[in-house]
């Protein structure tokens, strides 16, 4: 593979540390101290702002976005308007001044900075001393967004003299005058402003131009000075901000703190009243400051906690990739908990713009097998996502002149937000990816109600959309799908595309499995959603027929599975000879020469052998990873990690590994060269598969959960825990035996063997 790591973060177990200010690095830094809590996230920016370097001050609010509808009309089924996650209140907003001078980090005099993101905590600090004309100064910023109470956030800064003498002033506030960047404009409106000098807060709400959502913002900040000291507080509003000033004198070794208690209230409803929201947020935010930011603070480290607690991965002897798998585990726990059923998970999640903050449909394939194992009512909410945008799902499949429901390839609100025709058109692995997160879903938690309703609802609109778009071949006489795109992406208007056939497949057979199933154990249900949706007999025998019929391009011989019709006759590309500048591709090859040669971006075969593991053989499995692994360039952040996967099934024990790194620091080593961009929420994702479904040797698609562990060589033992229906399942793995010490009895199949294991836990010696 011709990327590399560019280091730059200080190795520890539980936190990342940058001991320098890097102007060229500086937008990397702040993807990676990003903060969130699913409802709000903020990037690691200076709250102060730099004069100079690359920068992106971004706080942003799960499902508040804005909608643009200038693009040009074309042809039917293409997207003629699209949303977008928008940058809202920079609610971190702070400016400071000592003796006359303005602080900025790119131009005062700064030593011994250093920026710490403690994953134990779930807190980012930041100090360094600061060198004026008339003295030094020690400061330290400290913030958390709250993770038991979705409005809270909290910005605490220490300012103490070290031999500083003379007048400080400390300003900090909420701005609503913020830029989109990609799209180049301001996209928020003040829509109230509201300050009473004898009550405690001041509160503004933003309101996007064309979406109307609003966004309320109020703080309160407290003041930590000796009782002898005096300082003054005014108050400031003008459009799209609201602040307070504070002026104090500071002698020489005196030190002042500033405890900053922020409410925010993103609403997406635009009937909502201002008055009824700014009402809701003074009585948050007063409940907060009541509390206190310690209290807050406290609570803070005892949720994250509790996280690490039961789901924490140990890694012994490989200090990179245990503090790279803990800042994966970091990231998914703050950027989704199933807080609310309109949240998905963006590419990025809450840490920058790119990809407009869409999901995609990475989330039931590669995000979703986190939650199943450590928060299933979190990946229930996931599902219960689609359920809740169905209605924008049939709409799409009815501009594509198709049946049921089609979901969309990138959005938001459930509607396609993608303009590029050749992706929101011709990729439907979201809408199986939909089918398969159902399957995998009530295989693992055997939640019978969600499935009898809302997911078959699903099963079913699905079915009718593969129906109408398939078609059957003039040649091979199978059902088939053509002009598709697949999970690859480097190739367009394809025929008969493995994953997608087979994968199409499955969930015909899932569907009509459980309609079956209904009509013999829950009759009364399946009477209400046939007459609901209309079904009749007929229906659901063509589904069978045509599982029956989907043509899967296969060769025999070889055992290799083609990737779609032609590809075996496609030139070769060698992906080894492509220096590392030219990465990423999209932004130095010409587009159309991406898709004219066998190199792939992602892999599309291997995915359906990981998804679908217990279905091809050891045998076929190998030869598809030795025929497919060197034409693949892991353009995509999630190719590395499910690679690794497999290599570790197929004992190439060196491979897996050097994929697992990439994997585990992908962002952190920066290897895509775009972690300035937001973090690759799913490929974080990715690397916790990599450990369990990898080295741990797990497999969920099979009637019992089993495990087949392996160690990397330069390992001395690993450790990680799951949850199997309602049991803590821990595994302990070192070179000479395997430990499996569950929290109450449970089935498991290890190395190949079925076994019952209680509380005393099971142990077999390598």
């Amino acid at each position: 593979m011709p990327k590399y790591a560019d280091k730059y973060f200080k190795l520890d177990d539980w936190k990342i540390i940058a001991e320098d200010f890097d102007a060229g690095r500086n937008r990397v830094a702040e993807s990676v101290f990003s903060l969130s809590n699913e409802f709000m996230g903020a990037r690691g920016f200076f709250e102060e702002g730099i004069s100079s370097g690359d920068s992106l001050t971004g706080c942003y609010f799960n499902g508040i976005y804005e909608i643009d509808e200038k693009m040009p009309r074309s042809y039917k089924g293409i997207v003629t308007k699209t949303h977008y996650m928008v940058p809202a209140c920079n609610w971190l907003y702070t400016k400071i001044e000592a003796g006359g001078e303005k602080l900025d980090i790119a131009k005062s005099e700064i030593a011994d900075l250093v920026r710490v993101l403690d994953m134990k905590e779930g807190v980012y600090a930041r100090s360094f001393f600061w060198k004026t004309a008339k003295g030094g100064l020690k400061l330290k910023f400290t913030r958390f967004i709250d993770m038991t109470r979705p409005h809270g956030a909290y910005l605490e800064v220490e300012i103490q003299s070290i031999d500083f003498i003379g007048e400080i002033k400390f300003e900090t506030g909420v701005d609503f005058d913020t830029k989109h960047e990609t799209y180049n404009k301001k996209v928020f409106r003040e829509a109230a402003n509201e300050s009473v000098d004898s009550e405690p807060g001041m509160f503004i709400i933003g309101e996007t131009l064309e979406s109307k959502h609003k966004v309320l913002s109020g703080f309160e900040v407290g003041v930590n000075i000796a009782e002898d000291k005096n300082y003054e507080r005014i108050r400031i509003q003008r459009e799209k901000y609201i602040g307070m000033d504070f002026k104090f004198n500071l002698d020489s070794g005196e030190k002042i703190a500033f405890y900053k208690t922020v409410c925010n209230l993103p609403e997406s409803d635009p009937s909502v009243n201002i008055r009824d929201l700014l009402d809701k947020g003074r009585g948050l935010l007063d409940i907060q400051v009541t509390e206190g930011y310690h209290t807050a603070y406290s609570r803070q480290v005892k949720a994250w906690g509790e996280f690490w607690d039961n789901f924490d991965i140990v890694i012994e002897g490989d200090p990179e990739n245990q503090q790279g798998i803990r800042f994966c585990l970091f990231q998914l726990n703050q950027t989704y908990r199933g807080g609310s059923p309109s949240h998905n998970i963006g590419a990025k999640g809450l840490t920058g713009e790119a990809y407009n903050g869409h999901a995609f449909w990475d989330t039931e394939t590669y995000c979703l097998p986190f939650y199943l194992f450590n928060n299933p009512a979190a990946a229930k909410s996931l599902l219960e996502y689609r359920y809740f945008t169905l209605p924008q799902a049939l709409e799409r499949a009815k501009m594509l002149d198709m049946d049921g429901a089609c979901y969309p390839i990138a959005t938001l609100n459930g509607e396609e937000a993608c303009a590029l025709w050749q992706h929101s058109n011709l990729q439907f692995q979201p809408t199986t990816a939909v089918a398969f997160g159902i399957w995998h879903y009530v295989k693992l938690t055997d939640d019978r109600d969600f499935l009898y309703t809302k997911g078959v609802e699903m099963l079913v609109y699905i079915s009718r959309f593969l129906k109408s778009r398939g078609g059957y071949g003039g040649v091979t006489g199978k059902f088939g799908y053509f002009g598709v795109m697949g999970p690859d992406e480097f190739h367009m208007m394809a025929d008969n595309d493995c994953y997608t056939n087979y994968i199409s497949k499955k969930s015909l057979e899932y569907t009509v499995e459980v309609l079956e199933e209904m009509k013999e154990s829950a009759k009364d249900k399946f009477i209400a959603v046939k007459a609901k949706l209309n079904i009749a007999d007929e229906e659901i025998k063509e589904y069978e027929k045509l599982a029956k019929d989907m043509y899967i391009p296969y060769d025999e011989e070889t055992q290799i599975f083609e990737q779609h019709d032609g590809f075996f006759n496609l030139p070769h590309t060698d992906i080894k000879s492509i220096p590392a500048e030219q990465f990423p591709l999209y932004s130095h090859w010409s587009y159309d020469r991406i898709y004219r040669t066998d190199m792939i971006k992602q892999p599309a075969v291997l995915m359906l052998m990981f998804l679908y593991n217990s279905d091809f053989t050891y045998n076929q499995k190998l030869k598809n990873y030795e025929y497919y692994e060197p034409r693949t360039i892991h353009e995509s952040s999630l190719s590395p990690s499910l690679h690794s996967v497999l290599a570790a099934e197929l004992g190439k024990s060196d491979e897996a590994y050097a994929f697992f790194s990439n994997a585990t620091r992908m962002d952190l080593d920066n290897y895509n060269r775009n972690t300035n961009e937001g973090l690759h929420t799913t490929s974080i994702a990715a690397a916790w598969i990599n450990v369990l479904y990898g080295f741990g040797g797990m497999r969920s698609d099979g009637e019992i959960i089993s495990f087949a562990p392996s160690i990397p060589k330069d390992w001395k033992s690993y450790s990680f825990k799951v949850l199997v229906r309602g049991v803590l399942v821990k595994v302990e793995v070192n070179h000479d035996r395997v430990k499996f010490t569950p929290s109450g009895d449970i089935v498991l199949k290890i190395y190949g063997e079925e076994k019952k294991i209680g509380g005393e836990g099971y142990e077999k010696i390598l």
